[in-house]
């Protein structure tokens, strides 16, 4: 891409740049035609797929058919195919796992040359792929994940959910974790003194928590609502005759009393928005009314600022987690009859103003009168042994200690282990009872480098460079981390520590029991929102003045669409073509509105069969994915064009040049059709053969707008879906684009696979990962790429299995 948005020339694998349309043709016509001077003339009968290439053929056509462009733009990347062709694949897999790549894609020759048949491709593909494997399976390479991982905000949260039966909100406890390769789940070793601090922080909070030891002074928690939330309507979890407002899963510490103060929305000038007539306030613990207050607009030159100043309540809780809500009791209203339907969204002040008074933020203050910590899941899960009389503490401590090690260290503890521990946990006993101490214990235990961090470590007498099989252990982390995002249970870990997870029959078991669970939710919420770039979604807000209608419910609506849809196809192990092509998709009301569906009522999500000539559906077609890929102003076919590139067929373009500057956008008049700006752009050379790839794939959603509704027009103009796709020819619209990516599934599939791939061991696939994942893919398409067919190649294959000594 360039940087101004346009496409710079297409290239699979980082590295290959500009040098893919000279060199690659000559490597194609030198595998799949006969020699040098029948060089524009297939071949009748292509090499078989397991025949080697003929050396003396690609070292002609690499002098021959390109040489004007290879001696230049070949060698200034560092890449000489007069070297390379005269010798064994073997000896350059990086440089033919391109070539295999790019081929399989059908992305070379550049389309408007003379292009091979589909069966010369096939062929010399499958050749070029079998030779790839044979020399693979010779000199198995695993690769070598990171040494260190530090848990992601995800894997933290779910890892204190699983050890100490306590829900937490990282996002609130710790900043933000850095992308690498698209996943957070990538090597994240570093720990500055900041990052430390924060980590304290939480860990001290939690274990005060978990314990259920009261503070010395009441806490105060503030739960600010999203200032573009809607509030017209029912909210999902809260009782039917309620509107607006919001529900905050929330744990009390112990039983007691609680002040629960909520303030409401103002505009600019301080006035509560929405606030012509009372309205009553409740104020929910799980659905139970625990109290009601009244909101009255002000009266005569009262201040403004008092109509929430009161807005109080104290109501009773016990320990644990509950349901806090706060929100108001529906009034009846008449009927809204007009002309046009009337817009959704209802918070902005001048464009479309809220006719009700809306929450703003909600603040929770206790304990008052507390009464102890309860009997909660957290103590249940920590206390396993209680003394009876002071001199059984210390032995209570040390089981204690040992079975919370054991799960929070993911492995046996020793003696040394637990001795650490024990220290912290006299410190916290000399100032307080046996709960202070082992709060004590517990928070060192939650900043111990052995929690946040995941430990790979070479065996102490295997040699340099040489691969072996992780350790039972370390194979249990990896195959909880990629399936659940958190810590191996009790029972994965039984197998790991009697070693019996080396057994394939064992280890299979325990995949297929994984992902039978309900934490396997992890693969829809966490691997597939980074995959398909679910959580940009929160920092969108396309231009309020074109799209008057989007709000915080609509940008929630989206997310839980795609992964509902995303998870029906795990649970039901469908196949992950599926997820291209499906007769249904997951709606409630405020979706099926702004999709044009009818006959969907309520907030909640259910799913809804479509007909033959559905607008929605797959992937592609999800508002999700539409809005994440357009502009603020408008769609962009480049942006989409190359999101399916990358994300659908694993051939995105390189980055831009240094030497390629910005397009300068004030020469192509603004009023013209999208596909004739893009036109006018692709008279500039350095962009030309990019945009020549990506356009094509791009046009075919311009059948929906920058916020995923479908359209026929834009800007009083027809709109012009036809697209194209190297090795499917042309299409018209989105569903033109399905049918030519499921005529090639395999690429579909293999670049699911080097998704799950990056996610479970946190690094890239590179070229001597290639032969493990096309046999991933190969496997499974006699089960028709079931989804579990790929993860349980995933986890069987070598690269999951072993690991490469440094």
């Amino acid at each position: 891409m360039t940087k101004d948005g346009s496409a710079q020339e297409f290239s699979p694998m980082p590295g290959s740049g500009r040098l893919a349309r000279c060199w690659v043709p000559a490597i194609v016509l030198a595998g799949i035609f006969v020699s040098a001077d029948r060089a524009q003339e297939p071949a009748k009968n292509p090499p078989p797929s397991g025949e080697r290439f003929d050396r003396a053929a690609v070292q002609q056509f690499v002098a021959g058919y390109c040489t004007s462009c290879h001696d230049e733009s070949a060698k200034k990347g560092g890449l000489d195919l007069d070297a390379v062709s005269s010798e064994d694949v073997a000896a350059h897999p990086e440089v033919w796992e391109k070539v295999a790549r790019t081929l399989a894609a059908r992305q070379m020759p550049p389309v408007g040359r003379k292009r091979p048949d589909e069966r010369a491709y096939a062929s010399f593909v499958a050749g070029l792929e079998a030779e790839l494997d044979r020399a693979a399976a010779k000199r198995p390479d695993p690769g070598r994940t990171p040494t260190v991982r530090r848990l992601n905000r995800t894997e933290y949260q779910n890892t204190v959910r699983d050890i100490l039966a306590l829900e937490v909100d990282a996002t609130l406890l710790l900043p933000a974790d850095e992308a690498n390769h698209g996943f957070d789940s990538a090597p994240l070793g570093d720990l500055s003194t900041t990052l430390l601090d924060r980590y304290i922080t939480a860990a001290q909070r939690i274990s005060r928590l978990a314990v259920g030891r009261a503070p010395t002074t009441p806490n105060s928690d503030t739960f600010r609502v999203p200032p573009d939330l809607t509030q017209e309507g029912h909210v999902e979890g809260l009782p039917l005759g309620t509107r607006g407002g919001t529900r905050i899963p929330f744990t009390f510490p112990q039983d007691g009393e609680y002040d629960v103060q909520v303030w409401l929305t103002r505009d600019r000038n301080e006035t509560v928005e929405g606030l012509r007539e009372p309205h009553d306030l409740l104020v929910l613990l799980d659905r139970k009314e625990m109290a009601s207050l009244t909101v009255r607009p002000p009266v005569n030159n009262e201040v403004n600022g008092r109509v929430d100043a009161n807005l109080k309540a104290r109501v009773a809780a016990t320990a644990g987690r509950h349901d806090l809500g706060v929100t108001f009791a529906q009034q009846s209203t008449s009927l809204l009859e007009t002309k046009r339907q009337p817009y959704q969204a209802r918070y902005n002040l001048h464009r479309h103003p809220r006719t009700t008074p809306a929450i703003y933020q909600v603040t929770v203050t206790g304990p008052f009168n507390a009464k102890g910590p309860g009997d909660t899941p957290s103590r249940r899960r920590i206390f396993v042994r209680r003394p009876d009389k002071p001199e059984d503490e210390e032995g209570c401590a040390k089981d204690i200690v040992s079975a919370l090690m054991r799960r929070a260290y993911r492995r046996p503890v020793v003696e040394a282990d637990v001795a650490k521990a024990m220290t912290f946990y006299r410190q916290g006993r000399a100032t307080g009872d046996f709960e202070a101490g082992v709060e004590h214990a517990l928070s060192s235990i939650l900043v111990n480098p052995q929690f946040l961090f995941r430990v790979e470590r070479d065996p102490a007498d295997i040699a340099p460079k040489a691969s072996y099989r992780v350790s039972p252990l370390d194979a249990a982390s990896r195959l909880s981390f990629f399936l659940w995002g958190s810590i191996p249970d009790d029972e994965l870990l039984d197998l790991a520590a009697r070693d019996e997870l080396r057994k394939p029959d064992v280890f299979e078991k325990q995949v297929r029991r994984m992902l039978a669970d309900s934490r396997a939710r992890n693969l829809a919420t966490n691997f597939a929102a980074q995959w398909l770039h679910l959580r940009n979604l929160d920092s969108i807000t396309p231009d309020l003045r074109l799209f008057p209608d989007f709000d915080d419910n609509l940008r929630k609506a989206f997310r839980q669409e795609t992964e509902l849809f995303v998870e029906s196809v795990l649970r039901e192990d469908r196949s992950v073509l599926d997820l291209l092509a499906a007769d249904y998709t997951f709606l409630n009301e405020r979706l099926a509105k702004h999709y044009g569906i009818p006959h969907v009522y309520g907030d909640r999500f259910r799913r809804v069969a479509l007909g033959a000539d559905r607008e929605r559906g797959g992937l592609l077609r999800h508002g999700s994915i539409l809005t994440v890929t357009s502009y603020a102003t408008r769609t962009s076919p480049v942006v989409r064009g190359k999101w399916v590139l990358e994300n659908f067929l694993g051939t995105p373009p390189p980055p831009p040049p240094g030497d390629v500057g910005a397009l300068d956008d004030n020469t192509v008049s603004a009023s013209l059709p999208i596909r004739e700006r893009l036109a006018a752009h692709r008279s500039n050379a350095a962009c030309a053969s990019c945009h020549r790839l990506i356009d094509p794939v791009g046009f075919p959603l311009e059948q929906f707008d920058a916020v995923g509704r479908w359209r026929t027009q834009d800007e009083g103009r027809p709109i012009d879906s036809a697209g194209g796709l190297p090795g499917s020819g042309e299409f018209d619209g989105v569903a033109g684009l399905e049918r030519a990516l499921l005529q090639r599934p395999e690429l579909f599939a293999r670049t699911v696979t080097e998704k799950l791939f990056t996610f479970a061991l946190g690094r890239a696939p590179e070229e001597f990962d290639a032969p493990a994942i096309r046999k991933i893919v190969r496997d499974a398409r006699a089960d028709n790429y079931r989804f579990s067919s790929l993860i349980r190649g995933v986890t069987a294959s070598t690269p999951f299995q072993m690991r490469k000594a440094e």
